[in-house]
């Protein structure tokens, strides 16, 4: 045996005698992968080593002792591959993941050392001391588990949950090694105890009260926003609670009372100076956003900020010529109609466009007269503060646009709140179904603009380079945190190898980095537990049979080491009913499927819980109008894709949503009808 020293994991020198304990250990673990346990013997293994069998017994002293060096020198790497992966992340779902990802690793799957630990396993009942060994490995792995789900559960369910997934590790890997790593890889192993996580982790998050399973800070606490860029603090805001939420009722209560009365031409001049005043702020406001939101400064410096001012400027013109109807009754007779404000109304708001989306739901709110409670989403608190301080530059008498911060507890607060008379919700179906059922408490109007799993159609007409083009506005903008995006794209048959060609080069030129450089296109998702969703998501794909084009995983260099950077993904052999097909990632993530017939495609776009959205590439115009006619969506596009101009109504339709913003269609969302009816001639009673 060579005796020259060896290095340990932090390179220092080992003394000799332990560089030659570590060479035996290696040299028993080879023999385990090729003999098994009953070929591998003292005289073997000395053999194989070129020592004799009594410096072997010297430093083990049986072949007992020298299998339970080589097993707890195997569990000891799985730890130490579990330790630093742990050191990568600092969220309780992505502390999860990083013992699923190190128990499951290729490592463990490899030929000689997945033999190695069979050997062993098939020993444990056997021999005391590999039962002790099993016993710590098992322990540290249930604990790591354990300390991570009570964050995320009540904990009599976090000590069953971190029981099971223990279970299914060592199942999982277990039933691999036994078909020879045929039944299971490492990628679907993981994929599989990740979608059984999220599943368990979604079904708790239903039926168990917010404040019990740690989805928030309680009223008063301060709680971080974080830069997916780099993982650090941006800045730290405070949960309101009861008294803060009541308090800033009855603020809008008084408040609305005088804007309410007021004439459109009247508030129409504060919306204006509002809409300007975001403008003249673009790159202030822009900064910010992505900085919160981690977009890149070249998306949020044209659509964010500025879609929100155009929003303002739309309504302050709308709602000048705001009137109800004349109705002719006869000689004796006439009605009208006035519409009216609502009173108090509440908008929450979700962290893919926040600036956005709140101006979006403040814009008609205040238009028509009402006072407006927000919540913006508790990854991106910030903008919609700035945008409170501008409507008061602005004009705005104090307490008609309030914002309050917090998790769903706050958020609920606002969907009971009996002097709340409309709700307007951007969010996830799970939570627009929760906000539904509050509001029927009390009867108020609720908005609902939820998720989506939009279809785009590409034919074999259309213009080759404007449906990539739009396949990528349609999957990768924002990082693919679009609730409109069309991740579902049918592609001809025809056309489909010629459309792949086109798309993955444009694919692999994207820029990723830094989402401060106007260079950057794609930036990081918006959370580390977000990234884990998404790249479980794409580990499933990989799993069910899909094939990756490009992309596939997470992005760590040049600078993007502590962001949730995922690269643009494209897959393609997709089926229908594969969970990247059906479910909504919200992420950089699409799906190509191929199609043939035109009655075909309809039929397998409306195949979906969701109707949001949807899209049509060709150049027959008749083909277009036909197909768009028969798409179960309420937001479609012909020969573009997520372009949304203020002046047209966008919403869902299924469980995508109810009512819509934008347009004149919001102005009935934020306002209720009054009928009049005017005598003009005596009242003839009957009595």
């Amino acid at each position: 045996m060579n005796d020259q020293s060896m290095t340990s994991p932090d390179n220092t020198q080992l003394p000799l005698e332990d560089t030659r304990r570590h060479q035996l250990v290696e040299v028993t673990i080879d023999s385990l992968a090729e003999l098994g346990y009953v070929g591998t013997t003292l005289a073997q293994i000395a053999t194989r080593a070129g020592v004799s069998p009594g410096l072997v017994a010297h430093y083990f002293g049986d072949k007992d002792g020298l299998l339970d060096a080589a097993f707890r020198s195997l569990a000891r790497r799985v730890g130490n591959r579990v330790r630093a992966r742990l050191r990568q992340v600092s969220t309780p779902r992505g502390r999860i993941q990083a013992v699923i990802d190190a128990n499951l690793g290729p490592e463990e799957f490899e030929q000689r050392t997945g033999t190695a630990w069979l050997a062993f396993w098939g020993q444990v009942l056997q021999v005391k001391s590999l039962k002790r060994v099993q016993a710590v490995y098992q322990q540290r792995t249930l604990s790591n588990l354990r300390g991570s789900l009570q964050k995320l559960v009540p904990a009599d369910e976090a000590q069953r949950l971190a029981s099971m997934i223990a279970a299914m590790i060592d199942g999982v890997w277990l039933r691999a090694a036994l078909s020879g790593w045929r039944e299971a890889d490492s990628e679907s192993a993981r994929a599989l105890l990740t979608a059984f996580v999220d599943g368990r982790l979604n079904h708790v998050a239903q039926v168990t009260p917010a404040r019990v399973r740690g989805a928030g800070p309680a009223a008063g606490e301060r709680f971080a926003s974080i830069n997916p860029a780099n993982g650090e603090v941006l800045g730290y805001v405070t949960a309101a609670g009861p008294e803060q939420v009541n308090a800033a009722v009855r603020a809008a209560q008084k408040a609305q009372i005088g804007w309410g009365a007021m004439t459109g031409t009247e508030r129409a001049r504060i919306l204006r100076r509002a809409a300007d005043i975001l403008r003249s702020r673009n790159q202030e406001l822009a900064e910010l956003e992505t900085r919160d939101t981690g977009k890149p400064i070249q998306e949020t410096r044209v659509v964010d900020v500025a879609s929100g001012a155009d929003c303002f400027e739309y309504f302050a013109g709308l709602v000048q010529s705001l009137s109800g109807e004349y109705i002719n009754l006869g000689t004796q007779a006439f009605g009208y109609t006035r519409r009216e404000p609502l009173g108090v109304v509440a908008g929450i708001g979700a962290w893919n466009y926040p600036l956005q989306i709140a101006c979006w739901k403040a814009a008609p709110a205040l238009a028509c007269g009402n006072a407006m409670i927000f919540k913006p989403a508790e990854l991106t608190p910030f903008t919609a503060v700035k945008l409170a301080e501008i409507l008061l530059e602005a004009g705005l008498p104090a307490g008609l646009f309030q914002v309050v911060q917090g998790f769903a507890g706050t958020g609920r607060l606002l969907t009971r709140h009996p002097d709340i008379r409309k709700v307007s919700l951007t969010g996830e179906v799970g939570t627009g179904k929760a906000v539904m059922a509050d509001a029927a408490q009390t009867l108020k109007m609720v908005t609902l603009e939820l998720g989506g799993k939009s279809p785009l159609i590409i034919f074999d007409d259309a213009k080759l380079d404007n449906a990539v083009a739009g396949a990528l506005l349609a999957n990768f903008y924002s990082s693919g945190q679009v609730c409109s995006n069309g991740t579902r794209v049918f592609v001809h048959r025809k056309v489909k190898a010629a459309f792949l060609d086109k798309l993955v080069k444009r694919v692999k030129a994207m820029r990723i980095g830094d989402p401060m450089n106007p260079e950057t296109q794609v930036g990081p998702l918006v959370s580390e537990a977000h990234m884990h969703k998404v790249l479980s998501y794409i580990e499933r794909g990989r799993a069910e049979g899909a094939r990756v084009l490009t992309g596939g995983m997470r992005v760590t260099g040049e600078g993007m080491e502590n962001g949730y950077f995922v690269a643009p993904t494209v897959f393609e052999a997709c089926r229908d009913d594969m969970a990247i097909v059906r479910e909504e990632i919200f992420g950089p993530v699409m799906s190509v499927l191929e199609f043939d017939d035109e009655a075909e495609v309809i039929e397998r776009a409306n195949a979906t819980e969701f109707g949001l959205a949807a899209g049509v590439f060709t150049n027959d115009l008749t083909r277009a109008h036909r197909v768009i006619a028969q798409l179960q969506a309420g937001t479609c596009w012909i020969n573009q894709y997520n372009i949304t101009p203020i002046e047209l109504p966008f919403g869902g339709v299924k469980l995508s949503g109810l009512g819509r913003e934008n347009g004149r269609a919001a102005i009935e969302h934020y306002t209720q009808l009054k009928s009049v009816y005017v005598a003009m001639g005596d009242v003839d009673a009957p009595y």
